[in-house]
């Protein structure tokens, strides 16, 4: 619920700043508010190889990722697709594991991958508003960056900054995110800001509701679970987020879209749920361990 708003605050501020200038600004008060975090809470500042895996992994998933989301709705992209898009995730994440031997999926692992892609190609090729429709190729290209730049940044935090404080981790990885978007805002859009009470109140929610609450649950899974069961769970962002975005924008779509929208729920649970060989296998690992 928390991750999907991010979409629709994006499509709720955008309006009074251009993507690059709002995403500076959110990036500079993440960076004030895990700052008093890191001392209200006695965190610790990584240094050395720690520090540039952090910054690397901010790059890749406040850069990168809401970087291409948020161009791509400023474009016209429904908030609903934009969501849709980047929860190939899943299907990406296993591939890529898989791929580099990491890990095993079982059989019905691989029917919800199968289920969530078929879920996803209903919804693309359903009829869903947009915004306008001048620049859908480089929306779809920016959503195509995001979904690149989720995907390897939560392996990445999962390979490289497992040790990392999570709060003194996370000012590194808003700082990169703001360098990042600083020479794009300075050279490609005009820097102004309409301060009205719903771009006030939108900003707000998008620091302290997605970028310190729903972040840290994702880094938390990320750390504490298997990369490709975590990503599956952004099978639940697409239909949450076409949702919200009907109640608060009247974005529409068809039958077609909507059974898409199930089935990539549907390949929620077959993705998350592991099979009885596995969970008696891991039960009986326990039981050992805790005799040892």
């Amino acid at each position: 619920m928390l991750w999907s708003t991010g979409f629709i605050g994006a499509r709720f501020g955008l309006p009074y700043a251009e993507p690059a200038t709002f995403l500076f600004i959110r990036m500079a008060l993440n960076i004030l508010i895990f700052m008093v975090l890191l001392y209200l809470l006695n965190g610790q500042l990584p240094t050395g190889r720690a520090r540039l895996h952090s910054m690397v992994a901010g790059v890749l998933i406040h850069g990168f990722y809401l970087g291409g989301t948020y161009y791509g709705i400023y474009l016209g992209m429904p908030a609903g697709l934009c969501a849709l898009l980047v929860g190939l995730q899943p299907v990406l994440t296993a591939l890529l594991l898989v791929g580099m031997g990491q890990e095993r999926l079982a059989f019905s692992q691989w029917l919800g991958l199968l289920v969530g892609l078929m879920g996803i190609t209903l919804v693309l090729q359903g009829n869903m508003s947009w915004q306008q429709e001048d620049h859908k190729v480089a929306a779809y290209l920016c959503a195509a960056t995001a979904l690149l730049g989720i995907t390897l940044g939560t392996l990445y935090q999962k390979r490289f900054c497992q040790q990392v404080d999570l709060v003194g981790g996370s000012v590194y990885q808003y700082l990169m995110a703001a360098l990042l978007f600083a020479p794009v805002m300075m050279t490609m859009e005009t820097m102004q800001v309409e301060w009205n009470l719903t771009f006030t109140l939108t900003l707000a929610w998008l620091v302290l509701g997605v970028s310190v609450t729903a972040v840290w649950l994702l880094l938390y899974m990320v750390r504490h679970g298997e990369a490709s069961k975590v990503a599956s769970t952004f099978y639940l962002v697409p239909p949450v987020t076409a949702l919200q975005a009907w109640l608060a924008f009247n974005e529409t779509f068809d039958a077609m879209s909507a059974v898409g929208f199930m089935l990539a729920a549907m390949a929620v649970y077959l993705v998350m749920r592991k099979p009885k060989t596995v969970q008696t296998q891991e039960k009986s690992l326990a039981s050992v361990q805790q005799e040892s």
